[in-house]
């Protein structure tokens, strides 16, 4: 079993901050997006992962060379972004014969993952939305088997949304169908898509069944972000114990994730908010808000923000969006 995750894209509706981060190391809940991801892969026995790179890729490879020098990694550079069909047709040589599965680099999702890996057919991951038409679709008979999947439909047969994990046993058939929709040019808004290839699959007589995600975080927008941090610090609990911490003169108010090397003075952190390493905040205010590493923040109040880092923000606020190596003075 490998495991192939995606993280070629340029990340457009989380600028700013995707210009100098790829969306994947973005901070959420304590954990990086892409954590939550090999995290779960791991508890599960999967050791050996692709990454598919492309914008920034080389961060992503020092995060992952870094945090997880124990698996068994490969990273494979996606230089066109032409749609995830195309990403995963570039892993064809080292995925030889392996059942895989696929998590695309955005996708936090609870779901019983090692039931996923050990299962004997392929699934795909599901979850029931109110407007599925800006996501690949699954239509499904009363015993959950996939008859068919639609990228995008504009008229939806089905309101179960494709989450984004897949796993697929008939790896030969996959490839297949991938190199026929980039041979015969097959696009779905202007891009090769993995939904496409599945279809295809489907069509040759392979089985996939759905499965339902318990909780599916929306990690692609600043709104949704936020929303997926406040959700996930109420699950996790935060890391701050607030009758135990050593911040001067500061009031906790959980869940709250401060990492190592935090300076906090004269200040009220909390609830929701996530704040990562030696960052310096001091006569603030600061409430369901995401803030980056390295980051100088003085007599602010923010309330749904997310700031980048190696930003400095100083002066009277309420929410903000701002990108790494900023600074702004309100003075």
């Amino acid at each position: 079993m490998k495991a192939i995750i995606p993280v070629a894209g340029a990340g457009t509706k989380l600028r700013p901050h995707t210009y100098t981060q790829p969306k994947a190391l973005i901070p959420i809940a304590g954990k990086t997006i892409l954590s939550f991801i090999v995290d779960q892969l791991q508890e599960a026995g999967v050791r050996e992962y692709i990454f598919i790179v492309g914008y920034l890729g080389e961060k992503i490879q020092d995060f992952v060379q870094q945090a997880y020098p124990h698996l068994q990694t490969h990273f494979v550079y996606q230089n066109e972004r032409q749609g995830t069909g195309h990403a995963i047709q570039l892993t064809h040589s080292i995925v030889g014969h392996d059942d895989v599965i696929v998590v695309l680099g955005d996708t936090i999702c609870e779901y019983d993952v090692k039931e996923v890996v050990n299962s004997p057919v392929s699934m795909l991951g599901i979850k029931k939305v109110d407007d599925p038409r800006s996501f690949g679709v699954a239509e499904l008979d009363d015993e959950d088997n996939v008859e068919r999947v639609v990228e995008k439909p504009a008229i939806p047969k089905s309101n179960m949304a494709l989450v984004g994990i897949y796993k697929i046993k008939e790896t030969n058939l996959l490839f297949e169908c991938l190199s026929q929709i980039l041979t015969e040019n097959i696009r779905t808004n202007g891009d090769y898509n993995l939904t496409d290839a599945l279809q295809c699959m489907i069509n040759k007589g392979a089985r996939f069944k759905g499965f339902r995600v318990q909780n599916w975080f929306d990690c692609g927008k600043k709104e949704t972000l936020l929303d997926s941090n406040a959700t996930l610090l109420k699950k996790i609990g935060g890391n701050v114990n607030p009758l135990q911490h050593a911040f001067e003169n500061t009031i906790i108010i959980p869940p709250v994730s401060i990492a190592p090397g935090c300076s906090i003075k004269n200040s009220i952190i909390g609830p929701h908010v996530a704040i990562g390493s030696n960052t310096t905040v001091n006569y603030s205010i600061i409430r369901d808000s995401i803030i980056g590493s390295y980051t100088n923040l003085f007599e602010v109040v923010l309330d749904n923000s997310l700031i980048g880092s190696d930003a400095s923000v100083k002066g009277l606020s309420r929410s903000l969006n701002i990108g790494d190596n900023t600074e702004i003075d309100f003075g």
